[in-house]
């Protein structure tokens, strides 16, 4: 046995006094990072461990420490080839035993790491969470002395994490199967990790990978060094031509959620002089090696690629972090930009907004599992926990939709998100703290209105009522609103307008909405302070300049022609539909006709379908327009005023 080995994991038989000087010798580092400590002691105790850390903060060293001061070997779940190559390839350069199974090793190199590791001769083995299907591979492990059970990226077990593997599910049952060196009782310790959980993962954590008692260590979320932005763009081209500018001549990942869109971004790139690649699983294997290879090399600085990209790559000088679309999930945006800035300088992650992005990740979650990722077609064949999951997407994607849509400061978005409550309203070191700026009178008024209406409709309302009271949108709008003082007080803005004052207004801690599905609306002390005038120094992140509601458009010659036709379609119809566009395109951040030419208006004005099949028969709706806007159309027709 190697004296620096402790024997059935009592901390107490530890034949040196501190870890410190251990992990100098094996790693050369002259200290612990922060929270590092804390669970090697608790591994080293056998206990078994949940560590919760940022990206960056050195988790491995949670497992590997401990691994080459243990008897017996480490058993580490990873879920990606990359990450336990790049792993692999470290540990034997510093001179620690370790090896890989996975389906990238030839069947020999499988052999010999099995054998090794059957000996004992072994600190750690790498294996894939897949390998544990295999009943041949389940039977070996109880030929292999394991002393610890190490799961990296445990947020894989929770259907809530943002990359559920079902594989992941059979590590408790793997887990038992194991035995401890010496032949101690009971299965070896399991010890967690994970940067990206929040309580609710948490606890499906510790339930599913039937954790006893464990430890619990969450180090914090905060990457204070990260200088978060989201900024709105019209479409691609303004992304484009905001890219080069983002990212420059630093080092840059820059995320993208197709293949196709990182070819783009990267070309946009290359047209301003930058050197770039794309990176993404439609590359073959060898040019997929060779762009991550000159990254990690440092001879390519920059990388346009989709969200595998940068999993195995620990570069610590990663200075920007660029999402050319909006990711999937809160837990995806920060495991990503997270590899920004790992040497503690500071690296800017930008998010370009555009609401028409969201598509295409809704098309990501509706698509059919196994077209949607490969690591899934072991997923239950059940149409129920198929939709189960499904709407799990839609609610992450939602939370990132409204990050995106925040005017509070971003960083504490982020940071309450993973269940950090206390964190502060304003860093000062984000987007939206930089463009939060005192209000000139004028925009003082607006805000002490949105205030009165929300208190004066009893606060039991969300933003939408609340602003179509403002703005004295009568229809469909209850009667305890429809005749208060407030309504119609804001008549010179958009519905849209208002909503943006009372997300400002939350942002600032002016508002709070309830936890509901409802999101009701009421004011904070301070709001009611501003509201009353007790108030007036204050502060937040403005909409966009206050906009006039357009003003009724002259009607165009071929719509004053088809009106006065005998077949022509009812005005209040056609105004209906170009109420609904506006709003639309609004929404979106696009021109009106972009949304629907006044000549397709007119034509589902005069047919008025009631089905999407009669709805697609319309010229100029073609397939892509149908599944964007067609159940929203035919809301819009059968409303009040458009129903026949």
């Amino acid at each position: 046995m190697n004296d620096n080995r402790m024997p059935g994991g009592s901390i107490s038989m530890m034949p040196f006094a501190e870890p410190g000087p251990e992990l100098f010798r094996h790693f050369g580092h002259p200290g612990f990072r922060t929270g590092q400590e804390d669970v090697v002691r608790a591994v080293l105790a056998g206990r078994d461990v949940l560590a919760v850390m940022p990206t960056g903060s050195g988790k491995s060293i949670g497992y590997q420490l401990p691994a080459v001061l243990l008897e017996g070997t480490t058993l580490v779940v990873s879920p990606l080839i990359s990450l336990m190559k790049d792993q692999v390839d470290e540990l034997l350069r510093r001179g620690i035993r370790a090896a890989a199974i996975h389906s990238g090793r030839s069947h020999f190199e499988r052999g010999e790491a099995l054998r090794a590791a059957r000996a004992g001769s072994l600190d750690l083995l790498y294996v894939a969470p897949e390998r544990f299907a295999s009943d041949s591979f389940r039977d070996l492990l109880a030929e292999i002395p394991v002393a610890l059970f190490a799961v990296d990226e445990a947020h894989c077990v929770s259907e809530w994490g943002h990359d559920f593997r079902p594989d992941y599910r059979t590590l408790r049952a793997a887990a038992d199967r194991c035995h401890r060196p010496g032949g101690a009782a009971g299965r070896p310790p399991i010890a967690a990790f994970t940067a990206t959980a929040t309580p609710e993962v948490r606890t499906d954590i510790v339930t599913l990978l039937g954790l006893t008692d464990p430890a619990v260590f969450v180090a914090g979320f905060d990457r204070p060094n990260l200088y978060l932005d989201v900024r709105r763009v019209s479409g691609e081209i303004e992304k484009c031509r905001l890219l080069p500018g983002l990212v420059g001549n630093r080092r840059a990942l820059v995320y993208t959620a197709t293949r196709k869109s990182a070819e783009r971004a990267a070309a946009a790139l290359q047209s301003a002089g930058l050197p770039a690649e794309a990176y993404h699983a439609g590359l073959d294997e060898a040019e997929r090696t060779r762009v991550q290879d000159a990254f990690a090399r440092g001879t390519l600085p920059a990388v346009c690629a989709t969200n595998a990209f940068g999993m195995g790559i620990d570069r610590p000088d990663v200075d920007a972090v660029v999402h050319f679309e909006i990711p999937g999930s809160l837990e995806a945006y920060y495991q990503e930009i997270g590899r920004g800035g790992r040497d503690g300088r500071r690296a800017d992650t930008t998010l370009l907004w555009n609401y028409v992005d969201v598509r295409t990740r809704e098309f990501f979650i509706d698509r059919d599992d196994t077209e949607l990722d490969p690591r899934t077609r072991n997923a239950s064949p059940d149409p129920e926990q198929r939709e189960r999951k499904r709407e799990l997407d839609r609610a992450k994607l939602r939370r990132m939709i409204a990050y995106a849509d925040a005017t509070g400061c971003l960083r504490a978005t982020l940071l309450r998100y993973f269940g950090e409550r206390e964190a502060p309203s304003r860093c000062g070191f984000c987007g939206n703290c930089a463009r939060r700026a005192p209000l000139g009178d004028a925009d003082l008024l607006i805000l002490r209105k949105v205030l009165s209406g929300i208190a004066r409709a009893g606060e039991r309302w969300g933003k939408r009522k609340i602003a179509a009271m403002l703005i004295g949108r009568l229809e469909d709008l209850p009667d305890s609103l429809a005749g208060l003082s407030t309504t119609g007080i804001l008549s010179d803005l958009s519905a849209k307008a208002v909503e943006s004052w009372v997300e400002a207004a939350s942002g600032a801690e002016l508002l709070r909405a309830s936890d509901d599905v409802y999101r009701t609306l009421s004011l904070t002390r301070l709001g009611r302070d501003v509201m009353a005038g007790r108030a007036s120094a204050v502060e937040l992140t403005l909409p966009p300049p206050p906009e006039s509601r357009p003003p009724r458009r002259k009607k165009t010659a071929a719509m004053t022609a088809a009106l006065m036709t005998a077949d022509a379609p009812e005005e209040a119809v056609v105004d209906r539909l170009r109420a609904w566009r506006r709003e639309e395109a609004s929404r979106r951040g696009v021109p009106a006709y972009v949304v629907f030419h006044d000549k397709t208006l007119l034509a589902i004005a005069t047919a008025r379908p009631r089905t999407l099949s009669a709805l697609g028969q319309i010229s100029g709706i073609g397939p892509a327009k149908l599944q964007a806007y067609g159940a929203a159309l035919l809301e819009a027709l059968e409303t009040e005023g458009g129903r026949r």
